[in-house]
Parts: C-alpha cells; structure tokens; sequence
C-alpha cells in the first residue's frame, strides 16, 4: 500500500459471531445384499446401412449414463482402394470404410463388426451386434452418439444416495436383504439412506467378509462397510444411523462399531443367533462401546412378495424409527417407547409389565438389551448402550455428545488461519454460547456454555498458532425409572361431617 493517497478508502472487517447450524443426523447408513437388483442400462445407437442386412448395433462395453458420451462415424474416406480402418480418440470411435478402385464402399456390416473387435481401444468402449448375415454395406454417418444408458442403481460396494426410497424398491429385486429393509424404513419416514451392497457369500462367514471389507488391492476401491467413510465426499452427506439387517454377525457389528466412531455415528444391531433373552444378555457382553445398541427379539410383519407374514430384522425398522424421530422429535429423544409402524407382532414371547421389573422385558433392560413390547401398539423398549462408561449410559447421551462435537466443529471452518486476535476469540465464543441457548430453549440439551481458559492459553501456546476454548453441557436424560410413593391417611376423614352439609 502505498503512504500517499489522495481520496476515500473502505476497509472491511467482517468480525462478529457466525450462526451455527446443527448437523444432519437422520442419515441411514445401510449395507445389504440384493442379488436380482436392476443391473442397468448400457447406452446404445443403430446404424441403418445402405441395406437391411447392412444395420449394426452398437452398445457400451459398461453399463451407465457415461455410454452417453460415446461418438460413432463411419467415415467415407473419399478415396479409391483403401482398407478399413479403426481409430479411437476419447470416446470417438471413428470407422473408415474399405472402398474398391472405383472408391465405391467395400465394407460389409460384418467387416466393420470384426474391425471393432480386433482394435483394443474400440471394443473397450463399445460391441457390435450385426443384423441378419452382415453382408449388408453400412451407410455413412457422422457422429452418431450412444443414448439410453442408464446407472446400476447399486452397484457392488460402491456407496449409493437414496433420497427416494419407493424408487429404489422397485430397482431393488426379490431376494437378498436390501428390498425389505427399505421397505421397513419407509414405512416409518422418507429417509435419505446411503446403500452399500454387497455379495452375499457361499455362507455366513464369506458374507460378513464381504460385508466387513476392506480396500481393494488392484483398484484402490473401499469396498463394504468401508465404503461409508467416502459417502461426505461423493454426497455431502454423512451417514450416522448405521445397521445391517439381517447381515449382522458378532464380526460385522464389532467392525461396525469402528466405522460409527470414525463418522460419529450410531449402531443398531441384532443379537445374533440367540433364541432366548439369556443368550441375547450374554450376547450384548460382546461390545463396550458407546455407539451401539443390542436388540432382541425381531419383529413380524406381512411379507408382500411372499405373501405370508414373516420375521422381519429389528433393526431395518429401528434404522427407520430413529430417522423419524431425529426429524419429528429430535436426537434427544431415545428410540424407546414410541409406536411402529408396520409390525404385526413380535417373533419371541417377551413378557413385560409396565409396574414390574422382573419381566423378560425388565431382565432385558436390566442387561442393556433394547427389546420389543405390544402396548398401544409395537414399541422398542430401552434406551441403553453398550458403553462401559456410565456417562454414555443412554442413547441419547451418546447422540448428543456425537451431535455437539460435530455442529462446534463444523461451524468454525471460517475461524481456521484467521489472524487469532481477541476479537476473534470472543466472537467464537459468543457463537458457541448463542447456539447453546438455542438448543437449550429448544429442549435439546438443558444448558452448556463455553470460556477462554487463561492458563491452558499460554503465552507460548497462543505463539504456536493453538487455541482452546472449553465449553461444557448437560444432555437430557431420559426418565427410564419413574416411581410414585402412595401413602394411605386419615386426614380426609377430619372434615367428613361438614363436607356432608356442602
């Protein structure tokens, strides 16, 4: 800048406190099988020829809307006693006609077939089907282009968006998981679901290994359950409500559980292969961790294409009825005790009573197992985790501890390399504070607050470019354990003769 200046000049400083907008928590994150899916669409053009026998057919070597994008010229080359010939530049696939002495074309339909297919380059990105005996001559066109090619709606271990879900029935097929637990999901809300199939194995163990994952070594891909952790990148969205009907084997729950912690997000599992309430207690002895849930027994509901009424997994309908109530209710309300949708019934007898502990139900809960109860209706019953540390007892905890972090993180994105002056500091601050008596008038949490702490600030630490705020909050618990003291007396009986008189 220089230090002459002859005129106005404007500076803006945009300093002030920033709103802060809660996370998106009512994503589904769903693995499934679905062997009969729709396979897709490979985009395709006819070329008519010169005679009936002369058409060709061409069709993308790979399924997808990108078989759009392909070019086919046959070429005429102008010119007498040339030999046919293929070049491909992109996805331009160009065709130069054979021609006699005379520079008539020479090329039968099935010469052109047999040059695609003998160059590398063209029969990567395209086939040829031949009509009739393909002694026909082709005609010459330029730049014809491939139409109609439509995506495999989910294709293997790729993470897919789903945003409508009656839709992606339909694609789904019959068999597999994947149809009935988007089914289940929708019964209770028009969820956004990121899918990821897998292939289902010769038997359980391949499955879960397959559902499980890892990286593929040739490509570099995530393939199965790993494959949630590129869903931000490719939608912008991250899933947090994570489960695998009917998949969830002890393995998968486990590696499940490390995929929720990295994205902040939350299991519902079954307790798999337990036929009664102490097999499911020891089963829930498996997992310590905070963002998991064990439920037993599943649920009945009428099958449509069986057209029976079958068993139908927990946790494709608690995946549902946790998004219904992160939109209608909140995170802070557990899954516990809410009427769903869609059930006729309850595949185990669970005794339970609302003035009695010792029920199957109450035995259940006593070991933080979520299970299931038929009372005005069919409810989850429990609102426990697995955590080994009491101060994540509850779901609702957990979802908020998960919620929170996120949302103050996330929403000083701005603040990260601003030039750190105190100003800076107390507009971080203030916005923190401000969105905490948002959620605290909103019934979310019951208070919180954050503050500059001058000792952890250290000269020295401020000089290296850190900064911590501290803030603390109280989440709301959920009233599990609600007890009311009846006492029997006299003292209504003192006024007995005068209130005759009344």
């Amino acid at each position: 800048m220089t230090e002459r200046f002859h005129g106005v000049r404007v500076t803006e400083i945009n300093e002030g406190t920033r709103p802060i907008k809660t996370v998106s928590t009512a994503v589904i994150g769903l693995v499934a099988t679905a062997p009969n899916a729709s396979p897709g669409v490979a985009a395709s053009v006819v070329i008519d020829g010169l005679e009936a026998n002369g058409n060709l057919t061409y069709t993308a070597a790979n399924v997808g809307v990108n078989g759009d994008n392909i070019r086919i010229t046959h070429r005429d080359p102008g010119e007498p006693s040339t030999a046919i010939n293929v070049a491909v530049a992109d996805k331009h696939v160009t065709i130069t006609l054979a021609t006699d002495a005379e520079g008539e074309i020479l090329s039968t339909a099935d010469e052109v077939a047999t040059a695609i297919s003998a160059d590398s380059a063209a029969s990567a990105l395209v086939s040829v089907a031949i009509n009739g005996d393909g002694q026909g001559t082709p005609a010459t066109v330029q730049a014809v282009r491939l139409t109609g090619g439509i995506n495999e709606p989910f294709p293997l271990n790729e993470p897919v968006l789903l945003t409508n879900l009656y839709t992606a029935i339909a694609n789904a097929g019959a068999g597999g998981t994947l149809r009935r637990a988007l089914t289940a999901i929708v019964e209770e809300t028009k969820a956004v679901v990121v899918v990821v199939r897998v292939e289902k194995g010769s038997d359980e163990q391949a499955t879960a290994a397959n559902v499980i994952g890892g990286v593929d070594q040739a490509t570099g891909q995530k393939t199965g359950i790993q494959a949630f952790t590129a869903a931000e990148t490719k939608f912008g969205v991250k899933p947090r409500i994570f489960g695998a009907p009917d998949l969830d084997t002890q393995a998968v729950t486990a590696a499940l559980a490390g995929i929720a912690q990295q994205l902040r997000g939350f299991v519902y599992a079954y307790a798999h292969g337990c036929q009664t309430k102490e097999e499911a207690r020891m089963y829930r002895e498996n997992f310590g961790q905070r963002e998991v849930m064990i439920l037993w027994p599943n649920w009945q509901a009428f099958d449509v294409d069986a057209e029976e009424t079958l068993p139908l997994p927990a946790v494709a309908k608690a995946l549902g009825h946790r998004a219904k109530l992160d939109n209608q209710i909140g995170w802070h309300k557990t899954l516990s005790n809410m009427p769903v949708n869609g059930v006729t019934g309850i595949s185990k007898d669970v005794s339970w009573d609302l003035q009695n502990p010792a029920t199957d139900a109450g035995y259940l809960n006593d070991a933080d197992v979520t299970t299931l109860i038929r009372k005005e209706g069919f409810r989850f019953w429990g609102s426990r985790t697995c955590s080994a540390d009491p101060l994540f007892a509850f779901e609702s905890y957990t979802r908020t501890a998960q919620v929170l972090a996120d949302t103050i993180a996330e929403a000083h994105f701005w603040a990260v390399d601003k030039p750190m002056h105190p100003s800076l500091v107390r507009d971080i601050i203030e916005g923190v504070n401000a969105k905490f008596r948002e959620l605290t008038r909103s019934g979310y949490i019951l208070g919180g607050s954050a503050w500059f702490d001058e000792e952890l600030n250290s000269p020295e630490v401020l000089k290296s470019g850190k900064l911590y705020i501290d803030y603390d909050y109280t989440p709301v618990p959920p009233l599990e354990d609600l007890t009311f003291q009846q006492r029997i007396t006299d003292r209504y009986l003192v006024d007995f003769a005068a209130r005759i008189s009344e």
